[in-house]
């Protein structure tokens, strides 16, 4: 499965994937993999770059359109 969202989330963040990777703590390699679903992302990940990017979960993967968390 491509999740297209994460990449998209990135580059209106107008960042490399080399840059959210350092952010992450991962490697390029693993997050380039996560974009293109060649490698599934970990829950733990998920909620990461949930937090990060301050959306749902669910946004990131595409059970919603709504961006906004439940608070």
């Amino acid at each position: 499965m491509k999740f297209q969202r994460i990449q998209d989330l990135r580059t209106d963040a107008d960042m490399s994937q080399k840059q959210l990777s350092e952010i992450l703590h991962i490697s390029q390699r693993s997050y380039s993999h996560y974009e293109t679903g060649s490698r599934n992302i970990p829950v733990e990940m998920l909620i990461r770059l949930a937090n990060y990017y301050d959306i749902s979960v669910d946004y990131l993967i595409g059970r919603t359109d709504k961006k906004e968390m439940n608070k």
